[in-house]
Order: structure tokens, then C-alpha cells, then sequence
């Protein structure tokens, strides 16, 4: 039997090997951070020495607060940012959704990024708001946040009205550089790193009101310092120029079969995420067919993806429902090689 091909990175990419060696040395300094004795202090110089190394990968020169992952991080932004208010694009991941339930929401536009006009509206309609917006869609692979620094009108609306802007690059982080925002948030577990470990990366700690606990008082429970050895890790251990295939190969893909059909995503989309449309076959049995052929894929968010509901990212996205019932998605990582581009490329072939 050949070995299985794994494509649901956007889900979870393997734990490189470097990072798990990162944090089988952080399970050698076992010992509380927060403790006052030898070993604490030495498992806190690992701890601090981490969440340096992260911020230089990642190009951050404000705060940076660990987290058990993104869906935590998003929690702490957007229940103790010090705003009045919350605004939420419509395709945000669902854990932004569960956090702010009471959220605004903007709609996406035709170019495939939130309307434009309508969040200059919200933002600019009331008090101060922290605005959430993805950098890429885990569903589609769409680029959302095209926001460089300030200079644009939603940047200058947000320091016009002294709102916030909170960039989810949990699909983006480790592969792309950062965008401009007041806070984003980032998970080990999509580049390489373990699950278990994310952060909050904040310009000030002015902008949130503190919990009590941990990380300076802006997190409770106990940080997860070998996780936090294995993110760092992973992330030095390279983005997408360390990958064993190209970006030329990874758009070939897309070119072959990922962007035809009777639906094309709008917009620019990075070359990782993948959505396909199957001319017949739904998405849950195109997942039990690939499955037992050796392909790994999914249906959309792992979050969301065991549910028989229709994706409420496509629906934001205007794909008709008969179509959204037959689109999986098929996403690559650090551990993808062209062979497994060539052969899920036959795979589909065969099932089309």
C-alpha cells in the first residue's frame, strides 16, 4: 500500500522535527515559569528567550502574551480590548464568532474582501471598535486583510475614531509577513508547531484590560513553556521557501483544477489553500471516496467540518448552495512534496 497523503494542513501541519526537538529540551526544564527557585528561573529564561525569538520571526516589535491558541487569543482581544464596541468581517473563523457573539458584522463585497464602504460605516457609526479581520480565509485560501500600514481608509477611520484593528493570521503567520494592525493572533499548530501553544501579539498593553493571572496579568493558567520552545522553533525553522515544493508547483495545482468549475473564488488567494468543486459527487462522500484512496482533505474548517450544514464562509461568499454541498478543500504544508501534488492530481482526475 503506498503511505497516505496528507493535505489538511490548514487544519494541522506535522510537528517538524525541529520543533519537537525544541520541546523535548523544554521537557527537561520542567519546572513552573512562575516559580522563584533555580528551576523556575531556568524554565522562565527558556520561556522569555522563546517569546523573543517568535517576535523577531515574525517581524513584531510590540507585546506578546502566549496563549493555548488562537481561538484563546481572539477571546482575550475581543472580550478585554478597552472598546466599546466589536466588528467582525462575515467570513471570520467561527471562533471569532463564539467570542463575540454580539458582534457587527460586515458583509464581504465583490472583490471578495469585506465592503469596504460598509466598514468604513461601522467603524465611523458609534464608539470605539475593535474591528476582526482574517488575513486569509481558511475555507477558500482568499486573501481578506489587504492592509499594509495605515495609510488606507479604513486605517485612517480606525485612528480617526481610536478603534482597534485585530488581524487573524492564524492561516498566514510563519508563511507570510505580518499586516498592519493594532493585535493579531497566531497558532504553532498551522506551521509546524504544536497544538497547545498560540499568542496574542499586542502593541501596547494599554489596549487591554487585565485578567489576573499569567503573562503579566493578561492571561490565566500556567504558560506551556515546551510549547512555547516548539513554536519558536518551527517558526525558524523556515515559511514557505523551506518546503519541498514551489511556489510554481503549488499554483500549478490551483491552475490544474482549483480555480475552474462553476465557482471561482474572487480576489487574490495565496497559493496553500485550495477550494474544489466536484461536477457531481457532494463534499462528505468525496471525503469518504479520497479518504479511502489515501488522501486526507476536508470539507472546510475542522472547527465545523463534522457538521452537514453548509458552510457559512461559502454562504458569506455568495457560492450557490448546490455548489458549497460538493467543494472540499485541500491544503498544503511544510511536509507536501510534488509527488503528493501529482498524485492526488491523478486521484481527482479519476474521480471527475
Amino acid at each position: 500500500m503506498p503511505e497516505r497523503v496528507y493535505l489538511d494542513h490548514a487544519a494541522t501541519s506535522p510537528l517538524r522535527p525541529e520543533a519537537k526537538a525544541a520541546m523535548e529540551e523544554g521537557f527537561r526544564l520542567w519546572a513552573n515559569p512562575s516559580s522563584p527557585h533555580a528551576e523556575g528561573r531556568r524554565a522562565r529564561a527558556a520561556l522569555e528567550d522563546a517569546r523573543e525569538r517568535i517576535k523577531g520571526m515574525l517581524g513584531w516589535e510590540g507585546e506578546l502574551i502566549f496563549t493555548s491558541g488562537a481561538s484563546e487569543a481572539l477571546w482575550i482581544a475581543l472580550n478585554r480590548a478597552k472598546v466599546e464596541r466589536r466588528i467582525v468581517s462575515a467570513v471570520e473563523h467561527d471562533a471569532v464568532f463564539r467570542a463575540a457573539p454580539d458582534a457587527e458584522v460586515v458583509a464581504i463585497g465583490d472583490g471578495g474582501l469585506p465592503d469596504i464602504a460598509a466598514m468604513l460605516d461601522a467603524i465611523e457609526t458609534g464608539p470605539p471598535a475593535i474591528v476582526a479581520m482574517q488575513t486569509v480565509n481558511s475555507e477558500t485560501g482568499g486573501v481578506v486583510i489587504n492592509l499594509p500600514g495605515r495609510s488606507n481608509a479604513v486605517g485612517e477611520a480606525l485612528a480617526r475614531t481610536g478603534s482597534l484593528l485585530l488581524a487573524d493570521c492564524s492561516q498566514s503567520a510563519g508563511k507570510l509577513p505580518l499586516p498592519w494592525a493594532d493585535m493579531a493572533v497566531v497558532s504553532a499548530h498551522k506551521f509546524g508547531g504544536p497544538i497547545g501553544i498560540g499568542a496574542l501579539l499586542i502593541r501596547d498593553f494599554a489596549m487591554l484590560a487585565p485578567i489576573g493571572g499569567h503573562e503579566r496579568g493578561y492571561r490565566q493558567g500556567t504558560e506551556n513553556m515546551p510549547g512555547a520552545l516548539g513554536m519558536a522553533a518551527a517558526l525558524e525553522a523556515g515559511g514557505p521557501e523551506s518546503w519541498a515544493t514551489t511556489p510554481d508547483q503549488r499554483t500549478d495545482l490551483q491552475l490544474r483544477f482549483g480555480q475552474s468549475g462553476d465557482w471561482k473564488p474572487h480576489g487574490a488567494h495565496i497559493d496553500y489553500i485550495t477550494a474544489l468543486t466536484h461536477p457531481t459527487m457532494s463534499a462528505q462522500a468525496l471525503l469518504i471516496r479520497l479518504d479511502a484512496m489515501g488522501f486526507a482533505v476536508s470539507a472546510g474548517s475542522a472547527c465545523s467540518s463534522g457538521t452537514l450544514k453548509k458552510s457559512r464562509v461559502l454562504d458569506a461568499f455568495g457560492v450557490p448552495d448546490d455548489v458549497a454541498a460538493r467543494t472540499i478543500r485541500v491544503s498544503l504544508g511544510w511536509s507536501t512534496t510534488p509527488e503528493d501534488l501529482e498524485r492526488f492530481a491523478e486521484a481527482w482526475a479519476a474521480l471527475c
